[in-house]
């Protein structure tokens, strides 16, 4: 695969930094990585899977929602309904390729309701995912104030109301996750305690069709330390066997 897609914008016309790793040519899949709330591409578990991803012979584009990180767009206006038609956008520049997307925390929430839309993507992987953005968004931010809060006290990171509406809007994600049928790994650690493990067992639960659940014991929410390295082992060993 090329080195480099160009610039890549969205339907704003605002670019989506992106660090493409080329993997081997006979691949015949790209893996896109996408990150959770107030993240973005060069987050220390994303940038590791990427790297082991590629490593494994498979291209890995990780890239950072519009407003997040480097690339182009406000940080108030991120939510859920919008960084779907970024991850739009990005499968739109990977030419109709077969696409393996992978997303932590709310990017699993955003990957759930792509893929619902979207047969590029082909295999989905839910990283600590997110399933209930209304309660998530109330637990974590209920006690501030859009428009005058922050996001867990981050200067860069303001709490708009165009967030809040938005993750009441959509309220869960579990009804979508029931028309999933491409085969789907929930990754997700027993001490998360930002997003909790119940949202990766309420998929699991309700599903009718396969998805394979791979917990991994006392990893936190960004997979920190040794769950770094195991995280991305399993989830290229499940790679190899639903190949």
């Amino acid at each position: 695969m090329q080195n480099s897609l160009g610039t890549i914008k969205n339907a704003h016309g605002q670019r989506l930094d992106h660090t493409l790793h080329p993997g081997s040519d006979d691949c015949n899949e790209v893996a896109v990585i996408g990150h959770g709330v107030t993240g973005n591409k060069d987050r220390p578990l994303i940038t590791h899977l990427a790297e082991q991803l590629a490593a494994a012979g498979i291209p890995t584009l990780r890239f950072s929602f519009s407003g997040n990180g480097d690339s182009e767009g406000s940080f108030e206006d991120s939510c859920i309904t919008k960084e779907v038609e970024d991850l739009g956008a990005i499968l739109d520049a990977l030419e109709g390729r077969r696409i393996i997307y992978l997303g932590h925390s709310m990017g699993a929430a955003v990957g759930v309701l792509r893929s619902t839309q979207d047969q590029r993507i082909q295999r989905l992987v839910s990283l600590a995912g997110m399933v209930h953005t209304a309660e998530f968004a109330k637990r974590e931010f209920g006690a501030s104030i859009p428009g005058s809060g922050l996001m867990w006290d981050n200067l860069e990171c303001p709490l708009s109301s165009t967030y809040m509406n938005d993750m009441d809007t959509i309220g869960s994600v579990l009804e979508q996750a029931d028309s999933i049928t491409i085969p789907w790994l929930l990754v997700h650690g027993t001490s998360d305690d930002v997003v909790p493990l119940q949202d990766t067992l309420d998929i699991a639960n309700g599903k009718t069709t396969s998805c394979k659940v791979c917990q991994i014991e006392n990893a936190d929410h960004v997979f920190e330390g040794k769950a770094t390295a195991e995280m991305s082992q399993q989830v290229l060993r499940w790679l190899n066997q639903a190949e």
